[in-house]
């Protein structure tokens, strides 16, 4: 069966490719309505919005459609992605040598009978990030990277990071050991 996938995000569309190496790309537009849950229920329920509104467009009609939503979590403030430089440089200060969490909510909608069924999980990681000097922020911000991934920072884009808890898959964006289970108990 194919699979599409809901987002514009090149590294989740790297990391599916290690599960489903044929998809098509259909990243979801609307606005993320964010409730006031616990992080692992906010994933999940953004990651639900996403599969959904795309399952919706016609070419997607008989298709998997994956949805998936990453938060950094920091004493329990979620940091999305920031507005501008000078919102990457606060989180990123805010994170210099300090533990967090991130949270990635995965949904698969698939249809069966004639109706679209979902399966939802996700994944949780604790993050331990290198003390960062002011300079080191202000070079990364520069570098562009930051403005498009929550928390402001890829672990993918060098020394940031001294050690993680739990999946690096999940950190960059999409958990693929998770993933994988979620797509093996779907009907064949």
């Amino acid at each position: 069966m194919e699979w599409i996938l809901a987002s514009a995000s090149p590294r989740r569309r790297q990391l599916l490719k290690e599960i489903v190496p044929t998809f098509t790309v259909l990243p979801a537009k609307g606005d993320e309505r964010v409730e006031d849950v616990p992080p692992h229920e906010l994933v999940q329920s953004l990651a639900v919005q996403k599969a959904e509104e795309v399952a919706t467009l016609p070419q997607a009609n008989g298709k998997i459609v994956l949805g998936a939503d990453t938060i950094v979590v920091l004493d329990g403030e979620v940091l999305g992605k920031p507005k501008d430089e000078q919102d990457a440089v606060r989180m990123l200060t805010a994170l210099s040598g300090r533990k967090h969490q991130v949270y990635t909510g995965v949904c698969i909608l698939y249809p069966e009978n004639g109706e679209n069924k979902k399966t939802v999980g996700f994944a949780k990681t604790d993050v331990y990030f290198n003390t960062l000097t002011k300079e080191q922020i202000i070079r990364y911000v520069q570098t562009g990277s930051p403005m498009d991934k929550a928390g402001a920072y890829g672990i993918q884009d060098g020394d940031l990071v001294e050690r993680i808890d739990g999946s690096f898959s999940n950190v960059v964006g999409l958990p693929v050991e998770l993933c994988r289970k979620m797509a093996e108990r779907l009907p064949k």
